[in-house]
């Protein structure tokens, strides 16, 4: 495979992922898939994130999501009950 064909998947894959986001957030149910909002929001936050206030948004945002992944992650393992039988 030639050196811009591995580049353009990885390019398309990232892009997939960060699509992935947007529906995991459930930011494409709350808009109705428009497309003008979803872009409106993220320019935004860009505008945001180059404010005076970018670091603390930044922070917090970072916060937040690593929170959203950590419960995620917990959601998809096995639990032990107090009968000791394993939940899923």
């Amino acid at each position: 495979m030639r050196g811009w064909q591995v580049e353009r998947r990885k390019r398309t894959r990232h892009l997939i992922e960060l699509g992935g986001l947007v529906v995991k957030a459930g930011i494409v149910d709350l808009t109705a898939d428009d497309r003008a909002i979803i872009y409106g929001a993220m320019l935004w936050m860009a505008d945001k994130l180059k404010s005076d206030q970018g670091e603390h948004a930044r922070a917090l945002w970072a916060e937040k999501g690593k929170e959203a992944f950590a419960d995620e992650q917990a959601a998809d393992r096995p639990s032990v009950s107090q009968a000791g039988q394993v939940r899923i």
